[in-house]
């Protein structure tokens, strides 16, 4: 009997050990993020008279209400908004990352025992995505780009040269433990720290900064205690789109401040170890970054840091 439960004890580790070497698919970078509004055609007006983009394609109910409006960055990355209620208005809803072989990227999930929360299926532009959550609860999907979605039969339009940024860099979500995040995007998903941020209260760092595995793109960690108020939740939780030069960025923007659109004075920010930068707000409050390139700044400072 010992035998017979050593045997069994064996072949269990060993298909433990085939479960956990399930390799990792690519994850180049950051679909999109997704946000809700109170006020659908207002936020449209943001996007597409302030900051310069198109909606390629929108989705509605039955009853022929906007359910999801699709904002374009470009052919890989687009801004989704969402009808909110009185408390969701202005928060992030969630963000996708884009996977080469979404069928893998489920075996790998599971071998690492991490739940999905909703599992593969095609979503009604036509891409197919699966929904997973982050320890603090942050929705972040996965997707793999179909050739026949409504993205891709979208691709090299609705691009104008009017808009303020041709990419989107970052998203910052705020967490309450460094260490659940760190586990999480780093250890399980294969995101590499480049660059920690000082200034966090407890010990803990002003933000950390992660890059996906396959790709420059990359995720913001800002720790926090206590409840986070709404209006603290609508300011932290963020993302950015880069720009070559900050300064032009805003004078172009101060040309096109009509409708009431531009609700606070922009000006150039510095410091913190990070490049020019500056801060925008939506109809509902949620904020935007514009920033000029990290990547030299963050190679100059630091390349690795303690495990937390």
């Amino acid at each position: 009997m010992r035998y017979i439960l050593a045997a069994v004890l064996v072949m269990s580790s060993l298909h433990a050990q085939t479960q956990t070497n399930v390799p990792r698919p690519h994850l180049p970078g950051l679909a999109h993020v997704a946000f809700r509004v109170s006020d659908m055609p207002r936020t449209l007006a943001f996007y597409e008279n302030l900051l310069g983009y198109q909606e390629p394609f929108s989705l509605n109910s039955d009853n022929g209400k906007p359910t999801i409006s699709f904002i374009k960055v470009n052919d890989l990355q687009y801004v989704e908004l969402f009808p909110g209620d009185a408390r969701s208005q202005g928060q992030l809803d969630h963000f996708a990352l884009y996977t080469d072989d979404l069928t893998a990227m489920r075996a790998y999930l599971s071998a690492q025992k991490v739940p999905i929360v909703e599992d593969i299926h095609q979503g009604r532009i036509g891409n197919s995505f699966l929904t997973i959550r982050d320890p603090d609860g942050h929705p972040v999907e996965i997707l793999q780009y179909s050739k026949t979605s409504l993205t891709a039969r979208s691709q090299g339009k609705f691009m104008p040269t009017s808009r303020v940024s041709s990419h989107i860099t970052h998203v910052g979500i705020l967490v309450s433990s460094v260490g659940s995040a760190m586990k999480f995007y780093r250890d399980m998903l294969g995101f590499r720290e480049f660059f920690r941020g000082a200034g966090g209260g407890d010990g803990q760092p002003g933000w950390v900064d992660l890059q996906i595995p396959d790709g420059s793109d990359y995720i913001e960690l800002i720790p926090y205690s206590g409840v986070p108020t709404p209006v603290y939740l609508k300011a932290q939780n963020h993302f950015s789109l880069v720009s070559s030069d900050v300064q032009k960025t805003i004078a172009s923007l101060q040309t096109r401040a009509t409708m009431g659109l531009l609700t606070s004075s922009l000006n150039v920010e510095n410091g913190g170890n990070l490049p020019p930068r500056t801060n925008l707000f939506d109809p509902d409050g949620a904020r935007v970054e514009i920033m000029e390139p990290m990547s030299a700044v963050a190679s100059a400072v630091a390349t690795s840091y303690p495990d937390q």
